[in-house]
């Protein structure tokens, strides 16, 4: 599977892809990750991204040319791909919402937006809007790495075992059941006895209820 940003910090993205889960996963070519500054589409010496509002207000907004140039550069890489633009107008990202983008076989293009946001034009170049809860960030960097960690977790070979994605916390639309691991007395708190018995229907039972 293929992520693609369009990003002015592209080395936030970057880093994230080097470690732990998101690393392996590229280095076995089970996910892509790349990045398009829309900076390498301005035309100024200052390479401006953004202006001030019309109709006054604080902040700047980013500008359409750089953007639509840097989605359409996108596209041209990935034309299959799904373009979700990262803001806090958007559908909220759960659990269901993950599933359907790890099993719909599509590419993903990243919008991720920058100071006060986006010139609304912009969004006549994406497929959705998506946010990831009810506050303001810096960025739509981190947001969109999120996303990508929780669809790349339902890629076959990227856990040691697909069920980990599938019995995950929110997957069944519960929470998931505590977890203990050794040693079974640790400063005298002990992992409960149902689970050292070995009644894998008592665990199940006891799991259940545990997450209800």
């Amino acid at each position: 599977m293929k992520f693609l940003f369009v990003t002015l910090f592209p080395e936030q993205i970057e880093q994230a892809a080097s470690h732990s889960i998101l690393q392996r996963a590229a280095s076995k070519g089970l996910i892509e990750v790349s990045c398009i500054n829309p900076r390498d589409f301005t035309h100024d010496v200052h390479r401006t991204v953004d202006d001030s509002p019309f109709g006054g207000g604080a902040g700047m907004v980013l500008k359409p040319e750089p953007m639509v140039a840097a989605i359409r550069k996108a596209k041209e890489q990935l034309p299959n791909a799904r373009v979700i633009a990262m803001c806090p107008g958007g559908r909220t990202l759960k659990q269901s919402i993950v599933e359907e983008y790890a099993h719909s076989g599509q590419d993903f293009i990243f919008v991720c937006g920058h100071y006060e946001g986006f010139d609304e034009r912009i969004f006549h170049w994406v497929d959705e809007k998506l946010s990831i809860g009810d506050y303001v960030l810096t960025g739509g960097e981190m947001p969109a790495i999120i996303v990508m960690d929780a669809i790349s977790r339902f890629i076959p070979g990227v856990l040691g075992k697909i069920e980990s994605a599938e019995e995950d916390s929110f997957s069944t639309g519960l929470l998931e059941y505590p977890q203990y691991t050794r040693p079974v007395n640790f400063e005298g708190l002990e992992v409960p006895e149902v689970l050292r018995s070995g009644n894998h229907a008592l665990i199940n039972s006891w799991r259940l209820k545990q997450s209800l």
